[in-house]
């Protein structure tokens, strides 16, 4: 079986080269148009000698996916569905900065689904949770692409549509990234006035690793995956502008902590306290609140840089104002912003999303007590591509797929 060229990181290029007999500049001639130039096959590196080319093609491939579906939401939310090499289908999603609907930027829109409550019209409201805080500008939009890390989860999130699937297998390096060269490509074949690119610009800004899968689980894949989008002759990503989040495995986040990468962190709380959590995250029974609080009490952070906690609010599960109060203590010491995030609807789930004055109230009793509350903007869900939505139900193999009980952080080579 051929390698793929976009498994390969910027040293790792470089050594195939010299292996080879070339120079330095050839790898990085190969990581250009890998990376950066988007190339799909290797007769198209046309400044690459035939011969070194002939050779590349013996033993490696450019991997792809295929877009099967491109749904597009009346907000101008995108949702791609891809299929990898082997048959298995993952989801990412493309969030602009402004509704599609009404060009504004940072404010929650109009219904689309028959239990999202009405606009939250001034209130301080996330679009995304990219961790940039130092605003884009007027004249200058965001559009975040939500990128998955796993074919479904094992993580099992009671309230989640991707824990449903169970867990499929990790997603390579050029399957992540890919996601974005896929999600770019398509962007720069649409037209001025497609809703997408009218909302958010025809380049990807922002990347959250938000979507299918437990992203430190396969720690490995993720980490080699953003440093290719970080590297100036690749996508050349900023660090601020890309966001890891997790469920909480503690053992993950004192690795990444000592990576020397600082994106930034988003942590999935979704409850006061550890009864609650042992029931919507069974993850907390293996690293309780106490041990991933302190693990991120240690994390560093830039100046200014905060950690993101995600709530979401389950009709009377962790919705009431004891919860909210709750939150300061447990909290304390920590640089941080939450996320309030209403329950997004998904099939055979038991939970019901709460309604807009409960929401309201949790976030003013939380601010009261000195706590930065964004309400997240639900944005895709008449496409089930809001949070907690993606399941990419056409998967034969979805009902089929395990749940692991045990959760080793992925390492190695082929990780």
């Amino acid at each position: 079986m051929k390698q793929d060229l976009r498994d390969l990181g910027y040293e790792e290029m470089i050594e195939l080269a010299l292996r080879l007999g070339e120079r330095r500049f050839r790898g990085e001639q190969l990581f250009r148009w890998t990376h950066a130039r988007l190339c799909e096959d290797l007769a198209e590196m046309t400044d690459v000698s035939r011969a070194l080319r002939e050779r590349l093609t013996g033993d490696f491939a450019i991997g792809r996916l295929a877009i099967e579906l491109a749904q597009v939401s009346v907000d101008g939310t995108r949702k791609l569905r891809l299929r990898t090499a082997d048959n298995r289908v993952l989801e990412s999603v493309l969030i602009p900065d402004a509704d599609a609907r009404t060009g504004q930027v940072g404010s929650a829109a109009p219904p689309v689904h028959p239990e999202q409550d009405a606009p939250l019209a001034g209130l301080p409201v996330d679009a995304d949770d990219d961790g940039d805080d130092d605003g884009a500008g007027p004249e200058r939009r965001k559009l975040t692409q939500c990128v998955s890390s796993q074919i479904g989860c094992a993580i099992d999130c009671d309230f989640c549509a991707t824990a449903k699937l169970g867990f499929g297998r990790h997603l390579s390096v050029s399957e992540i990234v890919s996601q974005v060269y896929q999600a770019e490509r398509l962007l720069q074949g649409l037209p001025a006035d497609d809703p997408t690119r009218r909302a958010g610009g025809e380049r990807v800004t922002n990347l959250v690793f938000m979507g299918m899968g437990e992203p430190l689980h396969n720690y490995d894949n993720v980490l080699r995956a953003i440093r290719v989008l970080l590297h100036p002759l690749g996508r050349n990503f900023s660090r601020r502008r890309i966001t890891v989040s997790t469920s909480g495995l503690v053992p993950a986040i004192d690795r990444l902590a000592g990576e020397g990468l600082p994106v930034n962190l988003a942590v999935s709380l979704n409850a006061s306290c550890d009864e609650q959590r042992d029931r919507v995250m069974p993850i907390n029974k293996k690293y309780p609140l106490a041990e991933l609080l302190a693990a991120l009490r240690r994390f560093p952070l830039e100046r200014r840089q905060r950690i993101t906690f995600e709530y979401v609010l389950l009709r009377g599960v962790n919705d009431s104002l004891q919860d909210a109060r709750r939150l300061p203590e447990l909290l304390r010491g920590i640089p941080c912003k939450l996320n309030v995030i209403p329950w997004n609807p998904h099939p055979h789930s038991p939970y019901k999303r709460p309604e807009l004055q409960r929401v309201l109230a949790f976030q003013a009793e939380a601010m009261r007590l000195g706590f930065s509350v964004y309400i997240r903007k639900t944005r895709g869900v008449d496409i089930d591509a809001a949070c907690g939505q993606l399941a990419a139900e056409n998967d034969p193999r979805a009902g089929q797929a395990r749940k692991l009980r045990s959760l080793p952080v992925l390492t190695g080579p082929g990780a």
